[in-house]
C-alpha cells in the first residue's frame, strides 16, 4: 500500500495559467503556489539562534552624470571562514535595473530571481516596464516579506540602483533606493551608498572621491577604490584576487545602453591602476 507524500504539492493545473489575473508574478505564485516563495520557506529556530550560513558582503552604487553605477566585491563569509570567493551579488534586473545584495545569501539569490521574474512578467502582460517607483516599491514589498526571517539572523538587505527613463532631467534620472530589514525604502538623496560589512568603510571612501558630475570611467574607478577600502579594513569584504582573476562585478546604467555588466578585461585594467597606485600609496 503506498501512502501520499506529504511533503510533494500539487502541480498547478492550465486553467490557472490561462484565467485572467493580476499583472503580479508574485501574487500568481502566492495564490497557486506559495511554498515556492522564498519568505514560506520555514527557517525555524529561536530568534537570534539562525545556523551559520553564507552571508553576502559589501556593494556600493553610486550616480554619474550619465546614469548610475552599482559595484560589489566576490566574497562570502560563514563566520570567520572564506564560504566562497566568486559569488556573484549584483544582477542586472532589467533593461534599466540593478540590484546588489548583502545578508543571507542563499534568501537573497532567491529574492533577486524572483524579482526579475518579476519585472519580466509585469512587462510582458502589461506591455510597458514598470516605472522605476514601482519597481522599488515592488522590491520593498519583497524585502517585508522576508521579516519573519528576518527576525530569526536571516536578513537581506538589497540595493537597488536605476535609470528613470521618465525623468525630466537626464543629469538627474540615476537612482539609488536603500532598504532595511523591514522593507523600508529610501531614495539616497547623497549620490552614493554602500550596504554591507564594510559599507562603512567603503562610504568614507565614496564621501572623499565621488563626484556626481563625473563621467562613467571615473565612476567606475571610484567604485572599484571603495570596494578596495572596504576590503583593506574588513575582513569579511574581498578584494580584487589577481592570481585567481577575481574582480569585482560593476554594472552601469546609462539612458542610451540601459543596464550593462561592465566586461570582465574592462575591469581588469582598472584594478590593475588601482592595484598599481596602492603599491606606491598604500593609502590611497
Amino acid at each position: 500500500m503506498s501512502f501520499p507524500d506529504p511533503g510533494r504539492r500539487a502541480p498547478v493545473g492550465l486553467d490557472a495559467y490561462l484565467a485572467p489575473g493580476p499583472s503580479s508574478f508574485t501574487d500568481f505564485v502566492t495564490a497557486h503556489a506559495p511554498h515556492l516563495l522564498p519568505s514560506a520557506v520555514p527557517v525555524g529556530g529561536a530568534a537570534g539562534a539562525a545556523p551559520a550560513v553564507p552571508h553576502g558582503t559589501t556593494i556600493v552604487a553610486l550616480v554619474f552624470s550619465g546614469g548610475v553605477v552599482i559595484a560589489g566585491d566576490r566574497r562570502a563569509t560563514q563566520g570567520n571562514v572564506i564560504a566562497q570567493r566568486d559569488i556573484e551579488k549584483v544582477f542586472v534586473t532589467d533593461s534599466h535595473s540593478a540590484v546588489g545584495i548583502a545578508g543571507s545569501a542563499g534568501i537573497a539569490l532567491e529574492m533577486v530571481r524572483l524579482f526579475t521574474v518579476e519585472l519580466e512578467h509585469y512587462e510582458k502582460i502589461e506591455g510597458t516596464t514598470l516605472s522605476l517607483d514601482g519597481k522599488a516599491n515592488k522590491l520593498a514589498a519583497m524585502v517585508r516579506a522576508n521579516l519573519g526571517a528576518a527576525m530569526q539572523g536571516f536578513v537581506v538587505v538589497p540595493l537597488f540602483a536605476g535609470y528613470d527613463i521618465d525623468a525630466p532631467d537626464p543629469s538627474t534620472a540615476g537612482r539609488i533606493v536603500t532598504y532595511d530589514a523591514t522593507g523600508g525604502r529610501y531614495d539616497e538623496l547623497l549620490g552614493y551608498h554602500a550596504v554591507g560589512s564594510g559599507s562603512v568603510f567603503a562610504k568614507s571612501a565614496l564621501k572623499k572621491r565621488h563626484r556626481v558630475d563625473a563621467d562613467l570611467p571615473t565612476t567606475v574607478r571610484t567604485a572599484i577604490e571603495a570596494l578596495y577600502d572596504a576590503a583593506d579594513d574588513d575582513s569579511a569584504t574581498g578584494g580584487p584576487d589577481l592570481t585567481r582573476k577575481l574582480y569585482p562585478i560593476v554594472v552601469s546604467i546609462t539612458g542610451p545602453e540601459g543596464a550593462i555588466r561592465r566586461p570582465e578585461t574592462e575591469i581588469a585594467e582598472v584594478v590593475a591602476q588601482v592595484v598599481a597606485g596602492r603599491t606606491e600609496n598604500p593609502g590611497g
